[in-house]
């Protein structure tokens, strides 16, 4: 049993991907996207399957499906916040049960049904969510705006994904704290990232900055946002998205890197090895990241990675910088956020490592995300000098 087994909840032991799949859904139950009886019916039908990513995806659609269910017959009855409330669940179910599915109709087909229950859960449950179009490179980037209960402009945070998360889940986790200090969200898909990969097969590219400029743009067109006031944030694999963003589109007021990456290209090298011994301390199967690169196999993902390193770029950062890193994270250790932090260029800037005693060590704070979402906002509110609401609003 190693250090990791030893200090967060693993729902399958000898799992680490899988234990890590059961912990997203675990995890949203805060924001109203999960019950732990729930997940854990999946878990108990896959006790004897482990391992089996096509079992994987068949319970959790089975367990999405039931609950969708409820919230048509809930619909039927008129009651609609029991079947908003539902249909957010439905929605994280589906999406974690499409994690390890090869790309294809069903990962596709588990997507969309993940999108049409989210839809239909925050018209009611979170209202002040509202589906944008960010205009790019001839086409446009699929995202959520959660606008924060206060008046006049407000600061605002552009949230990217990583390499295996998508908006739907971000805006909840991030959006909802943030706007009960007073910052608005925008949770956008990316190149390579959540809708804008698989519904519009746009893969991802090592200049984040584009994808991040036409985000600020996008926020700085609205009246209800101060456009001196924007961060960029990106999670997991965001930590080389938004230190990247931050160095080059100098129009940001503030950047976090919710989770250390430094040079991608090396990470990987070890991700491999673990997957082709047969390993499982991994976040995703070995299709993920040629799927995400828009390549054909993993040798040409790794090649096309090369270029994902803040060697040289770190140090052009100048705005204030968050660093979150768990002490014992599995994916990307501490000495990377280490050294992410001593490159920075900025005057101002922080490493927050989550510990073991206190919580939140694992990746991006799998263990206890709530935790990691409140340091986020804290810190953000703090720098850009955010007003609260004047009374808080649990469904913000």
């Amino acid at each position: 049993m190693d250090g990791s087994q030893r200090y967060w909840f693993q729902y399958f032991p000898e799992n680490f991907m899988w234990s890590q799949g059961m912990m997203i859904a675990i995890e949203m139950a805060r924001w109203g996207g999960s019950a732990m009886s729930e997940v854990d019916r999946v878990g108990q039908r896959l006790k004897s399957k482990i391992g089996d990513n096509e079992a994987w995806g068949v319970e959790w659609e089975r367990e999405a499906q039931r609950i969708e269910k409820m919230g048509d017959d809930a619909t039927a009855e008129n009651h609609p916040f029991s079947a908003a409330s539902h249909y957010l669940r439905a929605a994280t179910y589906y999406f974690v049960g499409e994690r390890f599915v090869k790309p294809g109709a069903k990962k596709t087909e588990l997507y969309q049904n993940c999108l049409r229950c989210f839809r239909r859960g925050i018209k009611v449950r979170y209202p002040n969510i509202e589906r944008v179009e960010v205009k790019y490179e001839g086409t446009t980037l699929p995202a959520w705006f959660m606008k924060a209960p206060v008046q006049g402009r407000a600061p605002t945070v552009c949230f990217f994904d990583g390499l295996d998360s998508a908006k739907e889940l971000s805006i909840l986790f991030g959006g909802v704290e943030l706007a009960n200090r007073g910052i608005h969200t925008l949770a956008i898909d990316g190149p390579g990232q959540g809708e804008a990969l698989r519904l519009q097969n746009i893969p991802s590219r090592y200049d984040y900055e584009v994808p991040a400029a036409a985000a600020y743009d996008y926020v700085a067109s609205r009246p209800d946002v101060d456009a001196k006031r924007v961060a960029v944030m990106a999670f997991s694999m965001g930590g080389y998205y938004a230190p990247r963003a931050a160095a080059f589109e100098k129009r940001f007021a503030a950047g976090v890197a919710w989770g250390a990456h430094f040079d991608y290209h090396a990470n990987w090298v070890k991700r491999r090895k673990v997957l082709e011994s047969g390993g499982t301390k991994v976040s995703a199967p070995h299709f993920q990241l040629p799927w995400v690169m828009g390549t054909p196999d993993m040798d040409s993902a790794m090649k096309k990675v090369e270029k994902y390193t803040l060697a040289g770029v770190a140090e052009k950062i100048e705005c204030p910088f968050l660093i979150t890193q768990g002490e014992l994270d599995s994916l990307s250790p501490l000495e990377t956020g280490r050294l992410l932090y001593d490159t920075i260029g900025s005057k101002v800037k922080k490493l927050k490592v989550f510990s073991k005693e206190d919580g939140g060590a694992e990746h991006c704070q799998g263990d206890n995300r709530q935790f990691g979402s409140n340091y986020v906002a804290d810190w953000l509110a703090d720098i850009l000098k955010a007003t609260p609401p004047q009374q808080f609003n649990p469904h913000t």
